[in-house]
């Protein structure tokens, strides 16, 4: 895992147009969620986005954020909040993913005031439940929401430290 450079900027938008499409989170990359996660440069430029290679090659990447910040979609004061995690489809179920989520730990521990790891998943993205769960995040129920103007209904999970 590293910081991500703009250099990595187009395969991390590959990356998460193809895991997003493949796992049939959207139909189509035209979906203007789709179109904005694919702007990587902007993201970069408000939050920090680590990549994961393997051999030399970007196999996934991650957007970072924590309260306040333009990318924190349901971080409280306390949590490091991970958001876009996605690994790429040809490489997936090798371990890449739960390899991000014990480094995101790692560092959220390292951070000063950070008693906690927050991210919000689909509500039908059970492959994503699963490695939360497996690494020990817990379900948070009633901080669940909606997207705005949408009906798609976003689940919350936490791991605190």
């Amino acid at each position: 895992m590293r910081s991500a450079v703009p250099a990595d900027y187009s395969a991390i938008a590959r990356i998460t147009r193809d895991s997003y499409l493949t796992a049939r989170y959207f139909d189509d990359a035209e979906h203007p969620y789709m179109q904005r996660i694919q702007q990587v440069a902007v993201r970069a430029a408000a939050a920090p986005i680590w990549v994961a290679e393997r051999d030399g090659r970007i196999v996934g990447s991650v957007t970072l954020a924590v309260a306040g910040d333009e990318f924190a979609d349901i971080a409280l004061p306390d949590e490091l909040e991970f958001r876009m995690l996605v690994v790429d489809p040809a490489v997936q179920r090798g371990g890449i993913g739960r390899a991000m989520v014990a480094a995101i730990i790692a560092h959220a521990r390292a951070l000063d005031g950070i008693s906690a790891v927050g991210l919000t998943t689909g509500q039908d993205w059970h492959g994503a439940h699963a490695l939360y769960e497996s690494t020990g995040f817990h379900r948070v129920p009633e901080r669940d929401w909606l997207v705005p103007q949408s009906r798609i209904k976003l689940l919350v999970y936490r791991l605190d430290l």
